[in-house]
Formats: structure tokens, C-alpha cells, sequence
């Protein structure tokens, strides 16, 4: 394994939080539950400079299981969950990721 156990201990509680914080977040919304969703991610950054799409794209797995947790969608997989390419922009006051879900079934 790479890294610190410090480092890794700390990704997990950040992931932990991302998935409930994206859960919370749904269920307050009170949508409902639906066969067929697409996300689209978009990054807000500070700064304008070239983002790596992998890995953006790979820091959104707990927000995904949150989405699931929250009861929006049965499973991640494609058959409930379309994962459209993240959009990067920029926002110097608010950076953040916005996941703007569209109900397809």
C-alpha cells in the first residue's frame, strides 16, 4: 500500500462525509424514487487551469453511493444511473461540485 495510514484514514472520513452530506441532501429534497437517472457533474475551481477528468470523475464515487443511500435510485450501475463527463468551470468566490440529476425514467 502507498501513502500514510493517516492519509488514508483521513480520505475515508472525507468520503464518509461526502456520501451522507449527498444523502442528507436528496432526502431533504423529498424527490421521491425513480428506475432511471443521468448525472452531470460540474466543478466550480478557483483557479483556471487544466483538471484531470479521471480524476474527477473518481472523487464522485461516494457522492454516487449517496445518491443510492438516499433512496433516489435502487443501484449506481447504468441501468439506474447515466454518468455524464464532468463540465469544469470557474467560480474564484464559491468553488464546489454541483451534480444536477435529471429524472430519465
Amino acid at each position: 500500500m502507498t501513502g500514510s495510514l493517516g492519509g488514508r484514514i483521513a480520505k475515508s472520513k472525507a468520503a464518509k462525509k461526502q456520501r451522507e452530506f449527498v444523502r442528507h441532501a436528496i432526502v431533504t429534497l423529498v424527490l421521491g424514487s425513480f428506475n432511471k437517472v443521468s448525472i452531470k457533474p460540474i466543478f466550480f475551481h478557483k483557479v483556471n487551469r487544466r483538471r484531470d477528468e479521471d480524476n474527477a470523475v473518481g472523487s464522485l464515487k461516494s457522492a454516487y453511493d449517496g445518491i443510492v443511500d438516499s433512496g433516489l435510485i435502487k443501484d449506481d450501475s447504468p441501468e439506474y444511473m447515466i454518468r455524464e463527463n464532468p463540465e469544469f468551470r470557474i467560480d474564484k468566490q464559491i468553488p464546489r461540485v454541483e451534480l444536477r440529476i435529471t429524472i430519465l425514467e
